[in-house]
């Protein structure tokens, strides 16, 4: 027979939400048992003491929402295993010297959990049942299933092959929970069963080693001392802090009393007080300049409450502060407004020919780096027709954040929910001024056309020419604007077209940069950083089949190769260049002429990133984050193509021209003339 280890749940008659001191001693006296648990998945004495330090400070976190109908110590170890596979996660895995603990590691998550939580905690199968909500029935095959796999990680286990209508009565018959009619007909088939008898014996010897194995385990000397060292440490920190914030609640008090009483509340009051309050540095400087409030509104979903801090509106978009908190785990989750968001009659108070703003998750962000379950973000939403509306905003997906391995960027997994608000929006005004100058960058003209002054930002709106000249300008990348001595930063995702062309001569761009919170000005520096050029040069290149490859010819200064042209199901098509010191192209626009008109091609790309010092970066290999690097350039050095269809033969490969970048270090001196809108806005 097999009697599970003996420590009994105890219950504490009485905890204090406010003293974190009784879940600490509740976990000194089941430390024990807890250890060996913490064992089976992390094998380390420091990331056990992690594990119980975390655990601590969840179970007191979340004590309040303690209910009596679970039992305090079933609600404590699903806090407890939850952190265990957080940090089991989080660290690659130290193998115990002990061999069934190694064997143990190697289970699967709930067979494990229920080995340990039934012979290390003594729980019973119903206590078990109630903590992972499954039936008492799954935790007996949990229970046969961990103790084989068990068996076979100690290395025992590959020739034992019992009945299996009788192998589902091992465990019940092992632990004395078989009626007396089953037993008796389990141990007649036992007697004439040779295949059973020795897989019955081996599996009891299994679970009779690691029984006695968990009965000879100690924790460390001293182990909860560092723990509770910890968990004083940081009491310590949140009292140093609370009187803090209660002196500066003093010094706003008297603040305030003092700007009441010389009449300066408003404007030296709200930059003192959104400095001493607001976390988001951000958010703090549009509250500092009266730009919007707080609001504070909350909804909760699964656990998953957002809060919409603040909406900051003007004529370009109307950008939403939020703060979202995962009640339950420690995840972070943010809003991608393409995806999983409705805003009711949208294009009744919102301008249609906009788009939206891209911010992409910012982890970098102090803010979102101090705790593990909240993300601070923003979203940009359409601008508003008038200049007061409500955005009936319904929010149905939120995008939980995780770092790839290397953590050089961030997957988005969706989860479902429902969060609802009804957001009250004020509009702030924008000053526009014309430009209308007309400059040469690289050899071809651009037309520097409007500023725009906005409290979200600065926006210096240009042209480019319709005209198909040699030389064309793609796109400008801006270094800053300078206004009246203040300079604007660009945003690396703030290049967008302008919908409404009002000259066909040219096409309108914006540009945007940091906001300055400036109103007025007479003249404006523009300095560039680089232009993405496309270049005619045109070229054709014979491609027969029958020939051997690679073959090489000459392009604008390089050497190309031609790997392989395959006629087939599909025909194939390969050209590659891995020299790129010195390259005057990018890549290469050109076209694969076929016998046959009207067919589809499958196009597959290779390359590296090149930052302004010349550093490669393979984009299939090297992690790197692109925001990060210093006007970074994308060479292509194999192209490989797939024509679809019943063997088509590749007959020329037809080069137009190619892309390149310049990096720029031109200034241009505006005077700026203010432009004065009609109440229609025109």
């Amino acid at each position: 027979m097999i009697i599970p280890a003996k420590n009994k749940p105890v219950l504490p008659l009485t905890i204090s939400v406010k003293e974190i001191e009784s879940i600490v001693e509740w976990f000194d006296q089941h430390q024990r048992s807890l250890y060996i648990i913490g064992w089976s998945y992390l094998g380390s004495q420091l990331k056990i003491e992690e594990l119980f330090y975390r655990a601590i400070l969840q179970v007191h976190k979340e004590l309040p929402k303690f209910t009596r109908s679970t039992s305090f110590e079933l609600r404590v170890l699903s806090i407890f295993i939850r952190i265990c596979r957080e940090l089991s996660i989080e660290n690659s895995l130290i193998a115990s010297e002990e061999s069934i603990f190694h064997a143990l590691q190697q289970l699967k998550e709930q067979e494990r959990e229920v080995l340990v939580l039934t012979y290390i905690k003594g729980f019973s199968r119903e206590q078990a049942a109630q903590l992972f909500q499954v039936s008492p029935e799954e935790i007996k095959e949990l229970l046969f299933s961990g103790f084989q796999l068990l068996r076979k990680g100690l290395g025992n286990g590959e020739c034992y092959q019992g009945c299996k209508e009788y192998q589902k009565l091992y465990v019940d018959y092992l632990e004395r929970k078989l009626e007396r009619r089953r037993k008796i007909d389990f141990e007649m088939h036992i007697y004439h069963c040779h295949n059973c008898q020795d897989d019955l014996a081996s599996l009891q010897e299994t679970i009779l080693n690691f029984s006695e194995t968990i009965e000879t385990f100690s924790e460390p000397a001293g182990f909860m001392e560092n723990v509770k060292e910890r968990v004083s440490q940081r009491e310590n920190l949140l009292k140093q802090k609370k009187t803090k914030r209660k002196r500066i609640g003093l010094i706003l008090a008297s603040v305030l009393v003092l700007f009441m009483c010389t009449g300066f509340f408003t404007g030296i009051f709200s930059k003192i007080y959104y400095s001493l309050t607001e976390e988001n540095q951000e958010l703090r400087v549009f509250l500092q300049e009266d730009l919007g409030e707080r609001l504070g509104l909350e909804a909760e979903s699964n656990g998953v409450k957002i809060k919409i801090k603040s909406v900051i509106a003007d004529e370009i978009q109307t950008l939403i502060f939020y703060e979202i908190e995962d009640t339950n785990e420690n995840n972070q989750y943010m809003i991608n407004i393409d995806d999983g968001i409705f805003i009711e009659d949208e294009m009744k108070i919102m301008v249609a020919n906009t788009y939206p703003r891209y911010f992409p998750p910012d982890m970098e962000l102090d803010l979102n780096k101090k705790e593990k379950n909240i993300y601070h973000g923003k979203m940009s939403l359409r601008p508003l027709k008038e200049n007061d509306a409500t955005i009936q905003l319904n929010i149905n997906k939120v995008m939980k954040l995780k770092r790839n391995s290397s953590g050089s960027y961030v997957n988005m997994v969706p989860e479902e929910g429902e969060w609802k608000f009804d957001i009250p929006v004020t509009k702030n005004p924008s000053v526009e001024y014309a430009l209308d100058e007309e400059v040469e960058i690289e050899g071809a003209a651009v037309l520097i056309d409007k500023l725009i002054l906005a409290p979200t930002g600065t926006i210096l709106q240009y042209g480019l020419k319709n005209e198909q000249p040699e030389k064309r300008i793609e796109m400008i990348n801006f270094k800053n604007l300078e206004i009246n001595n203040k300079l604007a930063e660009a945003d690396l995702y703030g290049n967008s077209y302008v919908h409404a062309q009002n000259d066909l001569r040219w096409s309108k761009f914006q540009a945007h940069f940091k906001p300055l919170f400036e109103k007025e000005t007479d003249e404006v520096k523009v300095r560039f950083d680089s232009v993405y050029l496309s270049i005619v040069e045109n070229k054709t290149i014979a491609l027969d089949a029958s020939k051997v490859y690679p073959q090489t010819f000459e392009y604008a200064g390089s050497t190309i190769s031609i790997d392989k042209v395959e006629v087939g199901q599909p025909s194939i098509v390969v050209i590659s260049n891995h020299e790129i010191k010195n390259r005057a192209y990018e890549s290469l626009n050109f076209n694969i002429v076929t016998e046959e008109e009207n067919i589809s091609m499958e196009g597959d790309y290779k390359g590296v990133i090149v930052d302004k010092n010349g550093k490669e970066y393979d984009m299939n290999k090297s992690p790197f984050i692109y925001e990060e690097l210093e006007q970074p350039r994308h060479f292509f050095t194999v192209q490989s193509f797939k024509i679809k269809g019943e063997k088509v033969v590749p007959k020329s490969l037809d080069i137009f021209g190619y892309n390149t970048t310049k990096y720029l270090d031109n200034e241009v001196e505006l005077d700026t003339e203010l432009i004065v809108k009609d109440e229609a806005g025109t």
